[in-house]
């Protein structure tokens, strides 16, 4: 799941993937914007077949604690 989001991460911002790590916030650390980061949520969202809540999407800040949401989200 780390190595799927980074890839998607490397779509949305300019980074390099080696440059993220599980502790990195997408804010402060990635460089996100509000809307990259929700066209990011979107795209997870199509290619995970999962629908992602927005009020908890709004709490997460890094990168580990997305693949944690998700991976519950996969599980269900």
């Amino acid at each position: 799941m780390f190595e799927q989001l980074k890839d998607i991460i490397t779509n949305y911002v300019e980074v390099e993937p080696e440059a993220i790590k599980p502790e990195s916030r997408f804010m402060e650390d990635l460089g996100f914007t509000s809307f990259d980061f929700m066209s990011m949520l979107g795209e997870l969202e199509d290619e995970l077949d999962v629908e992602i809540d927005q009020q908890e999407a709004a709490g997460i800040r890094t990168v580990q604690e997305a693949v944690d949401y998700l991976s519950k989200l996969e599980q269900q």
